[in-house]
């Protein structure tokens, strides 16, 4: 199994998540890290599993003010997404999947306060159901303390774990198709 993992990151909470999952699909395929700020045209092309994650800004998946507004909170520029797109705008371009492409969708956000709404995952699985991918499961948020981190205790093995799963669950299905 092929799979690609497109992540977003500004704190770099997001990169140490999508570098847990790309640990734990290791296991079972051959994986491809993506930052989205240095996606090629390569970064379309067609994979069994394709995952994409980015942090949650103003409940929600990031956008160009958003990203600046982080910067600006650490008092500096944001480096290379500040002359690229984010997920978002990344998912915007991507291609469309081959028939039945699957995929997954992460976040990272604030532990607490736990009440605080919103999800960037829930709207990259809306972005990715709506370009035609199948959702292997329900987005996930993995969770980070104060606004520039770090990842929560256990939360990289969290994401590793996750991916882990979903990889051996993937393998089962292709194994079971193609019987």
């Amino acid at each position: 199994m092929r799979a690609r993992v497109v992540y977003e990151s500004i704190f770099g909470n997001t990169e140490a998540a999508a570098t847990a999952i790309s640990r734990g699909l290791q296991e079972h395929s051959e994986v491809d890290l993506v930052d989205v700020a240095d996606a090629t045209p390569a970064s379309h092309s067609p994979v069994d599993l394709l995952i994409v994650g980015g942090p949650t800004h103003a409940f929600g998946m990031s956008r160009r003010r958003t990203r600046q507004d982080a910067a600006d909170r650490i008092g500096g520029p944001f480096g290379p997404n500040e002359s690229t797109a984010g997920i978002r705008e990344w998912l915007d371009a991507e291609h469309g999947p081959s028939n039945g492409a699957r995929a997954a969708a992460f976040a990272t956000k604030l532990q607490r306060p736990g009440w605080l709404p919103g999800s960037a995952a829930r709207g990259i699985g809306r972005q990715l159901r709506r370009a035609g991918f199948v959702l292997v499961r329900r987005p996930i948020d993995f969770y980070v303390v104060g606004m520039t981190g770090p990842l929560a205790a256990g939360e990289f093995d969290r994401a590793k774990l996750w991916a882990q799963h979903l990889a051996s669950e993937e393998n089962d299905r292709r194994a079971r198709q193609s019987r």
